[in-house]
């Protein structure tokens, strides 16, 4: 059409039977999907050993007070404990990628669909804001003589700054799932799923 420049590349290709079209913005960022994938099955596969771990020594433990034989050691307690945090901070991570974490949906049939994609991405930048939060204080806990001078009670030669690593962790973790989840609701803006478009 006369009146309007053309463009100096294309922006837009259109998906083939979706109907609909495509910024090739997202299909770039789309390669990197199997890098996030490969990230949460390596962070799930750490919790299934940490679960593993948690529960021999915590059986260890509880047979140790009653079978003679089995040792009962002092550190089974802290490192039940340190084991469990890094399984809850880890754990929840994932469930930001799945969606998993309780919320409040019972009003959302009565909401316009743009208007709950707009709530979601305010959601996800307040949990990145969090997550931001807490990896940079998690951090200067970290440092802080009290966790780099600081020992286990039970094992003084283990440091105390292993007690304190989750912070900063669930920080970085919240952070990387939460930018691929702001990604896909904001990438629902252009791209309708397979329910919008049925209906």
């Amino acid at each position: 059409m006369r009146g309007i420049p053309a463009l100096p590349f294309s922006v837009f290709i259109t998906a083939k039977g979706a109907g609909t079209i495509v910024p090739k913005f997202f299909q770039v960022v789309d390669k990197i999907k199997p890098v996030y994938d490969w990230t949460y099955k390596i962070v799930l596969f750490i919790c299934k050993i940490l679960l593993i771990v948690d529960i021999l020594i915590t059986a260890m433990a509880v047979a140790g007070r009653y079978i003679p034989f089995i040792p009962d050691p002092a550190w089974s307690e802290q490192i039940v404990l340190t084991c469990m945090v890094y399984l809850a901070v880890l754990s929840a991570t994932l469930a930001i990628r799945d969606n998993a974490h309780i919320r409040m949906t019972a009003l959302d049939r009565w909401i316009p669909k743009n208007v709950l994609k707009v709530l979601d991405i305010v959601a996800d930048v307040a949990v990145l804001a969090l997550g931001i939060i807490m990896l940079k204080y998690g951090m200067d806990v970290c440092n802080s003589p009290m966790a780099k001078f600081g020992k286990y009670e039970s094992i003084p030669t283990l440091s105390r700054v292993w007690m304190y690593v989750p912070i900063p962790l669930a920080g970085g973790s919240m952070i990387i799932f939460e930018l691929e989840q702001i990604y896909q609701h904001i990438k629902a803006f252009f791209i309708k799923d397979e329910k919008e478009a049925e209906a």
